[in-house]
C-alpha cells in the first residue's frame, strides 16, 4: 500500500503503482491551471473608486451571461487556495469558478475579471469587502507587492492547511487516487510544519535592472521614476522590471547586511556601474546572488557573494569588492560571467576575487562543500528532517548489505547521507557540475561506497541496469516530484519539500 508522510515542507511517498498514471496526467493539469501574466501595476487604473458589481441572475449554462466578461466586476468569496497560491472563487448564482491572485480563504472582495481561459477566468482585487479568516499581518514590507510571498499575511498554520488540502486533491483528481482508500488508510499524513518560519532560505537570488517597478498604489507615495536603476525581485509577471528590495526576510541576517550596503554604493556615478539591459542587451551587472554556510568548526555563519556580470572586468567590481569583503561573514567573493542574452545566472567562466572558492554546511553529521552553482537544500533546517525522514522510510536493515540507486542525485547529498549504513550508493545525474560536488564531497567525509555518474536518465536504455547490483533501494528526486505536485515552494515561511521513495523487490 502506497504512504505519504508530508513533512512540513516534507513530503515521502513510497511504493506507488499509480506514478505512470500520474506522470501521463500532470502535464495537461498544469496547463488547466497555469497562471498567467500577471497585469503590470502601472497599467491597471486606480482602484480609489471601485464599481459596483455586475451580477447576472441567469444560471444557464449555455448562455452567455453564465460566463462573466472581461471588464466585468463581481462580488466573490475566496474559498480556497490552488496552484500558485491563487484563490478559488466561485461566480454567486451560477458557481463559475474564477481565480484570483492574493484573494485568500473567507475573504469577501470585489474584483475585475482580466482573463479568460477555457474553464474559468481570472480576476483582480480591487477592493476587500472583509478580510480572510486567520488573517496575519505580514511582516515584510513588500509582502503585498513581491511576486515571491504572496500568503505571507495568511497564518502560517493555515499556509500549511492549504498546502496539504491541494496535495491530497492533486492525488485524487490528476493521481487518479481513490478518495475513500486516502480517507480510510490514512495514505495522506500530516504535514510537519517547519520551526523556522522567516530566515531560512541559505540561497537568494537578486536581479539588477534598468526599470524600477513602483506598485500603483506606492505611485503617489515614491518619487522616482519607473525607469530608475533597481536591485531586487522581478515584479510578478515581469523578466525586465525588477522591485527594488533592501532587505527580504526569508535570507539570513548577514545577506541582508550585504544586500544594504551594495544597494547604497551600485548606483554611484563614480562606480560607472550598470545594470544589464534584457531588451538591447547592454549593460554589466546581470545578478546578485548570496548563500549562506556554517563554518564547520565554529558553527559561525559564512557568506558567499556572487556577482554575475556580462563580462569579466574585476576593476569595476573593485570598490563592491572592498567593501562588503570587510564583513567578518563573508569568506567568499565570487565572478560568474555569463555572455548569454539569457536571465540564468549560471556563468561560462568563474572567478575567484576574494577569499575561497566555495562555503561548506554540515547536514545529516556530515560536511559539504557549496560552490557558487551548487545544488543544496535551500532550506538546510527542514532538509535535516526531510534527510532523517527518508532514512527512517527506507527500513534499512543496517548490516550494510543493501544497494541504493539515487536518480537525479544532484550533489548526492540524499545519497551520502545514507551511505554509512549500506553496502553502496549509485548516483545518476545530468548536471556535470552537480556530479563534479558528490563525488568531492564524498572525498570530503571519507565515504569510499558512492558511485556517481553523470548522464540524462530522460534518455536511459534498456540495458540501464547492468550498469549496477539490482538495487534495494531507489530514491527519484525533484523530476517525477514535479510530476505530481506542480503546486511551486511558496517563498513564503518554510518551503515544501517533496521526495518519492520507491522500494524494489530484492534481488534472489
Amino acid at each position: 500500500m502506497a504512504a505519504v508522510v508530508p513533512a512540513g515542507s516534507v513530503r515521502v511517498l513510497l511504493p506507488r503503482p499509480w506514478l505512470r498514471n500520474l506522470r501521463r496526467a500532470a502535464r495537461p493539469f498544469s496547463m488547466v491551471v497555469a497562471s498567467s501574466p500577471i497585469q503590470h501595476s502601472e497599467e491597471l487604473s486606480n482602484t480609489a473608486a471601485v464599481p459596483e458589481p455586475q451580477m447576472s441572475k441567469n444560471t444557464d449554462r449555455n448562455s452567455l451571461s453564465y460566463y462573466p466578461k472581461r471588464g466585468q466586476t463581481l462580488e466573490l468569496v475566496c474559498e480556497s487556495l490552488a496552484f500558485k497560491g491563487k484563490g478559488i472563487c466561485k461566480v454567486p448564482e451560477t458557481g463559475y469558478i474564477v481565480m484570483c491572485d492574493r484573494a485568500l480563504p473567507g475573504e469577501k472582495f470585489i474584483g475585475r475579471v482580466t482573463r479568460k481561459k477555457d474553464n474559468y477566468a481570472e480576476v483582480k482585487k480591487l477592493k476587500t469587502i472583509s478580510p480572510h479568516w486567520d488573517f496575519v499581518e505580514a511582516p515584510c514590507e513588500f509582502a503585498s507587492h513581491c511576486g515571491g510571498c504572496k500568503t505571507q499575511n495568511l497564518l502560517y498554520e493555515a499556509q500549511v492547511r492549504a498546502k496539504e488540502q491541494q496535495v491530497h486533491e492533486l492525488i485524487v483528481h490528476v493521481g487518479k487516487f481513490p478518495k475513500k482508500d486516502l480517507e480510510h488508510d490514512g495514505v495522506v499524513k500530516p504535514i510537519v510544519p517547519c520551526d523556522i518560519q522567516f530566515h531560512y532560505r541559505n540561497k537568494m537570488e537578486f536581479s539588477f535592472g534598468t526599470k524600477r517597478w513602483v506598485p500603483v498604489e506606492l505611485l503617489q507615495q515614491e518619487s522616482a521614476e519607473t525607469n530608475e536603476y533597481a536591485l531586487g525581485l522581478h515584479a510578478p509577471g515581469f523578466y525586465d522590471k525588477v522591485l527594488n528590495i533592501n532587505k527580504c526576510l526569508l535570507q539570513s541576517d548577514p545577506g541582508n547586511e550585504v544586500l544594504a550596503t551594495i544597494q547604497y554604493l551600485w548606483r554611484d556615478s563614480e562606480f560607472s556601474l550598470s545594470p544589464y539591459d534584457v531588451h538591447s542587451h547592454r549593460g554589466f551587472l546581470k545578478h546578485l546572488m548570496l548563500r549562506t554556510g556554517r563554518n564547520v568548526e565554529t558553527g559561525q555563519a559564512e557568506l558567499m557573494v556572487n556577482f554575475v556580470t556580462s563580462s569579466y572586468k574585476p576593476e569595476l567590481l573593485k570598490p563592491l569588492v572592498d567593501k562588503i569583503s570587510a564583513f567578518p561573514s563573508v569568506v567568499s567573493i565570487v565572478n560568474n560571467v555569463n555572455t548569454s542574452v539569457g536571465n540564468t545566472s549560471v556563468g561560462e567562466e568563474e572567478y575567484t576575487l576574494i577569499g575561497k572558492s566555495t562555503i561548506t554546511e554540515t547536514l545529516r553529521g556530515l560536511t559539504f562543500q557549496i560552490s557558487a552553482n551548487s545544488f543544496f537544500q535551500t532550506n538546510t533546517h527542514q532538509a535535516e528532517v526531510l534527510y532523517k525522514l527518508i532514512e527512517d522510510c527506507a527500513c534499512l536493515k543496517g548490516d550494510g548489505s543493501e544497494i541504493v540507486l539515487d536518480l537525479f542525485c544532484g550533489t548526492g547529498t540524499i545519497g551520502l547521507t545514507l551511505a554509512k549504513r549500506v553496502r553502496h550508493v549509485y548516483g545518476f545525474e545530468i548536471v556535470d557540475q552537480a556530479i563534479s560536488d558528490a563525488r568531492r564531497n564524498a572525498n570530503l567525509n571519507g565515504i569510499c561506497n558512492a558511485t556517481f555518474v553523470q548522464g540524462d536518465l530522460n534518455k536511459i536504455g534498456d540495458n540501464f541496469g547492468e550498469y549496477f547490483p539490482n538495487p534495494d533501494l531507489v530514491i527519484t528526486g525533484y523530476p517525477l516530484v514535479r510530476w505530481i505536485n506542480p503546486i511551486p515552494p511558496p517563498h513564503q515561511p518554510a518551503p515544501e519539500i517533496e521526495i518519492i521513495l520507491d522500494q524494489l523487490p530484492k534481488p534472489n
